[in-house]
């Protein structure tokens, strides 16, 4: 499989921010990916204005998919990401969408808000209730994770175990003390305790780090993007995976059984 990160700082402006994304789509497919990831909350965002994601949501029928899912219509091409949906409340829920020849082929609302180092998601954003599905790209299997996510391996550690191959993460990996390292150990750490590959794509600009890579299945990290805009293209081998899973059986050896989501 060949994927393409697109990172890019988001706007306040969603006609903006689907151009960019219509933009990367185009390069992802000329430049021969089966799967594009772009960061998460792609349809606004803006530091001094936090209810932006309230008041810029869109259902999935919107103006802002309807334009990519048009554009994907025909190619064989994934786009994944997450842009916030108006839900009950007045709040709204954090989806994951995966986009495939003009249908909306996966929908996940992030479980994990990031209520964490003096940031609420959840004054804005209610969780999801559901672990994420599989889906299929270049006969691979990829499982869906949201930024916060990757802070508990229970659920890439179930996605694995549900025969994931590949884990993606669209992410605004906000700045500070420690932040980018947490970022490279968290996702490598996914990526070697379950063999598999992470795809984790960050948002860049003035408040997120960018900083997007692809781990492989034992740790090592094949491709990585800077602080800034950049489509960065990696290569994702099946056979990698095997010998990983061959060498370190670590899915076989566990003594624990497969995680399950809390009953609330």
């Amino acid at each position: 499989m060949k994927v393409a990160m697109g990172q890019f700082a988001v706007s306040r402006e969603w006609q903006e921010n689907a151009a960019v994304c219509l933009d990367l789509m185009a390069r992802a497919e000329a430049g021969g990916a089966d799967l594009l990831v772009l960061p998460e909350a792609v349809l606004a965002s803006d530091i001094a204005d936090p209810d932006l994601v309230l008041k810029a949501a869109q259902p999935l029928d919107g103006p802002f998919l309807t334009q990519l899912l048009a554009k994907s219509q025909g190619s064989a091409l994934t786009t994944i990401m997450s842009i916030h949906v108006p839900t009950e409340g007045g709040k709204a829920l954090n989806v994951l969408v995966a986009l495939r020849n003009g249908e909306i082929i996966a929908a996940y609302e992030k479980l994990h808000l990031y209520d964490a180092f003096a940031m609420q998601e959840s004054q804005r954003v209610n969780p999801g209730h559901v672990i994420p599905p599989l889906i299929e790209v270049a006969g691979m299997k990829v499982g869906l994770m949201t930024c916060y996510d990757v802070r508990f391996p229970e659920l890439a550690r179930r996605l694995a175990l549900d025969g994931a191959e590949v884990l993606v993460l669209p992410a605004a990996w906000v700045k500070g003390p420690l932040k980018e390292m947490h970022w490279e150990l968290l996702t490598t750490a996914r990526a070697l305790e379950n063999t598999c590959y992470m795809v984790a794509v960050g948002e860049c600009g003035p408040r997120n780090i960018g900083n997007s890579l692809t781990i492989d299945p034992l740790g090592v990290a094949i491709a990585k993007a800077p602080e800034s805009a950049a489509l960065v293209f990696a290569d994702l081998d099946p056979q990698r995976i095997a010998y990983a899973r061959s060498v370190l059986p670590v899915l076989e050896n566990r003594r624990f059984a497969r995680p399950e989501l809390k009953t609330e």
